[in-house]
């Protein structure tokens, strides 16, 4: 299964997704988000939710770093590259979830 979408920016590009891409997608937002968890809250949210932080967090880290023209390359990792820039924009994320109030452990008052 394979999805040809154009692209936005650059007319007669088109990105190709497919299943691997999207698992890559998932391994990395998870990554992302669980380094991303422990880093801004001193704990994780959970796995489902670590996952989907890294994930949405790569999409902002992405259009964030596209918008600004910020080039982050590791030479010969692209992988660690993705995984760099799906951190920054999950901690941005956290940090704007942590000032709205969201992702902290209640403390029950007895």
């Amino acid at each position: 299964m394979s999805v040809d979408i154009p692209s936005i920016s650059t007319p007669g590009l088109s990105v190709h997704i497919d299943l691997y891409t999207i698992l890559v997608w998932i391994i990395v937002g998870l990554i992302a988000g669980l380094i991303a968890s422990r880093l801004m809250l001193g704990h994780g949210l959970g796995f489902s939710a670590d996952a989907i932080v890294g994930i949405v967090g790569a999409f902002l880290g992405g259009f964030l770093a596209s918008y600004f023209g910020i080039q982050v390359v590791v030479p010969g990792h692209p992988i660690i590259t993705q995984i760099l820039i799906a951190l920054f924009g999950a901690l941005i994320l956290l940090l704007v979830l942590r000032v709205l109030g969201l992702g902290r452990r209640r403390r029950r008052v007895a």
